[in-house]
């Protein structure tokens, strides 16, 4: 299949048109409901709704639990959801049958893995334990390492990413990351930067929350050590969605999660007063997991897995650079007449799924605005009290066209040429922004 980030980029708006026309891919977007009026770019922080969920839901609520009630545990395969659900996701992000697990939340599975990390690196240490990550991390991770570091008498040290390959040496033990950044879209090289931690002696964890789905991922190939994720971004499960957790073999029966919880007890239904660890990943199961939210995740990765006879998350990865591309070269024109900065790298190998810009006045409005025209992105606030504030753009190849993209860009030009941001409607600040 003929690469689609080869081809020129459309400089018409009829060119973008004919585009869609001929997109393989195109077709994906029937598994959505997804409003006609819309131009939906947040898919990085909410998928969309599949229309198939609601009726696997309907059906896991009035037949299994309404009429199997308890009898669906076995008989509809609750009990297994965790890992068959993780075994499709696996299909994702390079790793294999029996690796993975949909389970819990992405906070507490970095937790889970964090512990297990430290663990087996404090066997091999007689001094106090040193993770490593970016400042600019996404918080959630910044904050469950500082628990977990307080908690077992470790240190993290976050540095900016202009200093992270210094940084990776022998006295770190474990290196957390986040593939691609949450703020500006910029994706790390995992083989690269995995092969490093591991010759400084440390092992690594990977955050997948902004590439499972978006890009092509393979932990096997990069030879990582642990990866978390999450389910409601561009695996489409729904707001709250479980998220995943991986473990190299190599780890997986050597390395303890802290939460022991009777789901990951070798024979949980033996109900003995003794912990003893399920093999592999099972034992990064703790207590009874949402069945009703597995089963929408369920979906939400079958609209994923639906892209495989289409070239897969191959066909995906050339798609996303080709919008994101259009997204840049049009946002180019008038950007920096308007003070406008393209903060996610142009180069394709250090891109996500996503366009962030910023700007030292009215980020927080003009995304307002341009919701209330009808495209849907979102703001972030600088990181730090001097930095500009972002304006940032998803992209998912699985529902967005050529077409959406030159239209989002010319409304966000309207925006700003018009003023319409600063009318006083777009300054309250929501809860979520």
């Amino acid at each position: 299949m003929k690469s689609m980030h080869s081809d020129p980029i459309p400089q018409t708006y009829e060119a973008c048109l004919d585009r869609d026309r001929v997109d393989p891919l195109g077709g994906l977007r029937a598994q959505f409901a997804l409003p006609s009026d819309l131009i939906y770019l947040d898919g990085n922080s909410l998928g969309v709704l599949p229309k198939q969920t609601a009726g696997r839901l309907s059906d896991a609520i009035t037949r299994q639990w309404g009429q199997g009630l308890i009898r669906s545990w076995n008989d509809a395969g609750w009990f297994d959801l965790p890992r068959r659900v993780g075994d499709r996701i696996a299909r994702l992000i390079g790793a294999r049958e029996g690796e993975v697990l949909a389970v819990d939340g992405t906070s507490i599975n970095l937790y889970k893995v964090l512990c297990a990390a430290l663990g087996l690196s404090g066997s091999r240490r007689q001094r106090p334990l040193t993770v490593l990550s970016e400042g600019a991390n996404f918080p959630t991770d910044l904050y469950i390492a500082e628990g977990a570091c307080r908690e077992r008498g470790a240190r993290l040290l976050a540095v900016d990413n202009e200093a992270l390959g210094d940084a990776i040496d022998a006295g770190v033990d474990v290196l957390m990351l986040t593939h691609v950044n949450y703020r500006t879209g910029a994706m790390h090289d995992m083989a690269a930067i995995t092969k490093r931690a591991h010759a400084a002696g440390a092992l690594i964890i990977w955050d997948l929350a902004h590439s499972a789905g978006a890009v092509p991922v393979d932990l096997h190939a990069a030879d990582a050590d642990f990866a978390i994720g999450c389910g409601y971004k561009y695996l489409n499960g729904g707001p709250g969605a479980p998220g995943f957790v991986w473990v190299h073999p190599r780890h997986a029966n050597r390395a303890l999660q802290p939460l022991s919880g009777w789901w990951g007890h070798a024979a949980p239904f033996a109900f003995t007063s003794g912990y003893e660890p399920a093999p592999g990943i099972l034992r990064y199961q703790c207590g009874s997991q949402p069945i009703l939210s597995l089963v929408a995740l369920d979906e939400g990765v079958s609209t994923v897995l639906a892209a495989e006879g289409l070239g897969g998350m191959a066909a995906l990865r050339a798609k996303s650079l080709a919008l994101t591309d259009l997204f840049i070269n049009r946002i180019d024109r008038f950007a920096g007449n308007h003070g406008l900065d393209i903060v996610t790298p142009r180069a394709h190998s250090a891109r996500g799924s996503q366009v962030s810009l910023t700007r030292r006045e009215g980020a927080y409005p003009m995304v307002q605005a341009l919701i209330a025209r009808g495209v849907i992105g979102d703001f972030r606030a600088g990181n730090g009290s001097t930095a500009p504030d972002i304006l940032r753009f998803g992209f998912t190849p699985l529902y967005l066209g050529f077409a959406e993209v030159w239209r989002a860009a010319e409304h966000l030009q309207q925006v700003i040429e018009r003023a319409e941001w600063r009318e006083p409607r777009f300054q309250a600040r929501h809860a979520v922004t």
